[in-house]
């Protein structure tokens, strides 16, 4: 095993002795004035291109830090950056509820940034608030309007009424928004509810002494119905005369209430009850 191993060792020593010459060669090489001068060289170029060429280069207008815009309106970010020497391009427009429409809400490359002369600089511009379109409300009801506005992302405001001959009672007639408009999500919308056709208050006329049937007339005319009729007998009125009325002449009463008559009737009056004397 020992003979072996020094024999190996010693074939190692033979082979370096035969590079030796070689070796020598590169030596005396590296020693001489050529090769210091090329490496000299190389080193003095480098230097050169790192430390003057590139400085001098971005010095003389290559690149520039972009301007920040953000907050900016477009026209005003555009002036900016085009007279920085950039090119402004406007990106996307997207809702924002923090910035007002038509503002920069952000910017690529961002502000500060080093970039080439004439780069592009893309916006995204805010649009404001979500908008939505607004529903149509009239002939529904109260409840019906609350729950397509809030479907919408809309709320119910103030609530009127009115009289109305067109809408049906608790139905809407008006809103305050017409319909498919377009406006911020979250904005109130009033309504104006119908109470029905508009009742007139009527002036009893006066129906005692009148025969039913100028009385029934009468009625008529004021837009008012014949209510509950009555007899009554007597001898000093011929049969079918108005004795009586409710309500009486001259009170105030809705369109279309019926109005009670009290009418005589033919026959013998009722027979006189005589208390006995004590």
């Amino acid at each position: 095993m020992g003979y072996w191993l020094l024999n190996g060792c010693f074939c190692i020593f033979r082979r370096m002795l035969d590079f030796r010459p070689y070796l020598q060669r590169i030596l005396r090489v590296l020693k001489g004035r050529r090769f210091l001068t090329l490496a000299g060289s190389i080193v003095g170029l480098f230097v050169l291109v790192n430390y003057i060429i590139l400085p001098a280069y971005v010095r003389h207008g290559g690149t520039l830090n972009v301007p920040d815009v953000l907050g900016l309106p477009l026209d005003t970010a555009r002036a900016l950056l085009d007279g920085s020497g950039l090119q402004a391009i406007q990106a996307e427009t997207r809702p924002d509820p923090e910035h007002p429409i038509g503002t920069v809400i952000n910017q690529n490359p961002e502000g500060g940034a080093v970039v080439k002369h004439g780069r592009r600089v893309y916006l995204t511009i805010s649009g404001g608030e979500v908008q939505v379109s607004v529903p149509s409300l009239r002939g529904r009801s109260t409840r019906d309007a609350k729950f397509a506005l809030e479907r919408y992302g809309l709320r119910l405001g103030a609530i009127n009424y009115a009289t109305s001959a067109s809408f049906p009672e608790n139905t809407i007639m008006d809103q305050s928004v017409a319909p498919e408009s377009r406006v911020n999500r979250g904005s109130v919308v009033n309504i104006t509810v119908s109470r029905g056709e508009e009742v007139r208050q009527i002036e009893v006329p006066q129906l005692v002494g009148k025969s039913t049937t100028e009385a029934e007339k009468l009625l008529i005319g004021a837009r008012l119905k014949v209510g509950n009729i009555s007899f009554q007998p007597s001898f000093d009125l011929l049969p079918n005369t108005v004795v009586d009325q409710y309500p009486r002449a001259g009170e105030m009463v809705n369109g279309g209430q019926a109005v009670d008559l009290f009418i005589v009737k033919a026959g013998k009056p009722t027979e006189e009850i005589q208390t006995p004397n004590r």
